[in-house]
């Protein structure tokens, strides 16, 4: 195993844990904040727009089974990258949709499957950001839909590739 790390913020981080959590070859997810300034932030702090973190996923994965440029597909597909500051009823920055890169060639990668999206037709306003520490979310917040049965409301995928 070949284990590797992605971080993706596209919305309602509950959504977006369960859909990289059923991708093939993620290991483990952990939902957070990132991208802000205030260290050890709260939900609340968060939700009230006071630290300027998003609401992300932190993504482990195994790459003999899947590939970065693979789970920023997925990304695309979970959301809309049109959007600025929210996604569907999620209105706030802390929605935003976003790739904290952990390395150049995450960068590239990413760029690589925005240019595509691009060709193809596709507004896209996903930020490119290096990566700042990854700061894990409340315990109630992890695998939401799967503690309590449901299924997300905010990610549909859209097939675009």
């Amino acid at each position: 195993m070949k284990l590797e790390k992605a971080i993706f913020a596209c919305g309602c981080f509950w959504g977006a844990q369960y859909q990289f959590e059923h991708a093939k070859g993620v290991v483990r997810s952990t939902v957070g904040y990132i991208g802000g300034h205030k260290e050890h932030p709260a939900y609340e702090e968060v939700k009230a727009h006071t630290t300027g973190h998003a609401e992300a996923t932190l993504v482990e994965f195994d790459a003999e089974q899947t590939s970065f440029t693979e789970l920023c597909k997925l990304f695309f597909e979970i959301h809309d990258p049109a959007q600025t500051d929210g996604q569907g009823p999620d209105i706030g920055p802390q929605y935003r949709s976003e790739i904290f890169y952990l390395n150049d060639k995450q960068k590239e990668e990413a760029e690589a499957v925005i240019a595509l999206l691009r060709e193809k037709g596709y507004e896209v306003n996903t930020k490119l950001t290096p990566a700042t520490t990854f700061w894990e979310g409340e315990e109630y917040h992890q695998h939401y839909y799967d503690k309590t049965g449901g299924e997300p409301y905010c990610h549909i995928r859209v097939k675009k590739f």
